[in-house]
C-alpha cells in the first residue's frame, strides 16, 4: 500500500504550471492578482529608480551653474520660463514672481519676498507629488499581498479538505496535491509583497532626500533675494 501512495505522488506533477492549472478558480483569480500585483510593483519600481537618478544628475547640473557666478537674470533667460529640469522649475517659478514684482518704475510691490517663497513652495510641492507618484501603490501591495495570498491558501485548503471528505482518502498522494496548491498563493504573495515593502521604504527615502534638496536651495536662494530687496 505505501509502495502504491509512493509511486502515485511520484507521478504528481508539482511544478508551478501544474500547480496553478489544478487550483480552483477562486485561487487561481488570487495568483493572478498577485501575479499582475508584482509586475505592477516592478514596473514603479525601475520607472522610480530611474527618476530619482535623473532628478538628482540634474539638480547637480543645476546647482554647479547657480553657484558659477553667473548673473541670475542671465541663467533665467538660459533656461527660460517652462523649464525641463525640476530643479530649474523651482529657480525659474521664483524668478518669475521676482520680475512680477518690480513696478515699471523699477521699485518692487509690497510683500514681494512672501509671494516668491510662496511660490517656490508651490513648484516644490508639484515636484514632490510626481515624485512620490506610484509610491503608495507599493504600500498597499506591500501591506495587502500577503493577506490575498492567506486567503487564496485558506480557501485552497479548505477546497482540499473537502476532497479528502468526498474520496474518503487520506493518502498523502490526495491531500499533498491541494495543500501544495493552496500555499502556493501564499507564496506568491510573499513574492509580491517583499519586494515592494523594501523598495518603498527605499524610495520614500530617496524622494524625501530630492525634495530637502529643493527646500535648501528655495531657502538659499530666497535669501539672495532677500538681500538684494534690503539693499
Amino acid at each position: 500500500m505505501e509502495l502504491e501512495t509512493v509511486a502515485l505522488a511520484q507521478e504528481i506533477d508539482f511544478s508551478m504550471w501544474a500547480l496553478f492549472a489544478r487550483a480552483t478558480l477562486t485561487v487561481k483569480l488570487v495568483m493572478l492578482m498577485l501575479i499582475i500585483a508584482s509586475f505592477w510593483s516592478w514596473s514603479i519600481i525601475i520607472q522610480k529608480i530611474i527618476l530619482y537618478r535623473a532628478a538628482r544628475r540634474e539638480a547637480a547640473r543645476f546647482d554647479q551653474a547657480f553657484w558659477s557666478g553667473e548673473p541670475l537674470d542671465e541663467l533665467f533667460d538660459q533656461i527660460g520660463v517652462d523649464p525641463k529640469g525640476r530643479s530649474e522649475r523651482v529657480f525659474a517659478s521664483g524668478m518669475m514672481e521676482w520680475r512680477r514684482s518690480h513696478r515699471e518704475d523699477g521699485g518692487l510691490i509690497a510683500g514681494a519676498q512672501a509671494r516668491i517663497d510662496r511660490s517656490m513652495d508651490v513648484a516644490i510641492l508639484k515636484e514632490a507629488e510626481e515624485l512620490q507618484k506610484g509610491l503608495p501603490v507599493l504600500a498597499t501591495v506591500g501591506s495587502t499581498a500577503p493577506f490575498v495570498g492567506l486567503f487564496g491558501t485558506v480557501w485552497g485548503i479548505m477546497h482540499a479538505f473537502i476532497e479528502i471528505a468526498q474520496q474518503q482518502n487520506t493518502n498523502l498522494a490526495v491531500v499533498a496535491p491541494g495543500i501544495a496548491e493552496a500555499l502556493l498563493a501564499t507564496g506568491l504573495g510573499l513574492i509580491a509583497a517583499i519586494p515592494a515593502v523594501v523598495f518603498y521604504n527605499k524610495l520614500s527615502a530617496d524622494s524625501d532626500r530630492i525634495v530637502a534638496g529643493y527646500e535648501a536651495f528655495a531657502d538659499e536662494f530666497s535669501t539672495i533675494l532677500s538681500r538684494q530687496l534690503d539693499s
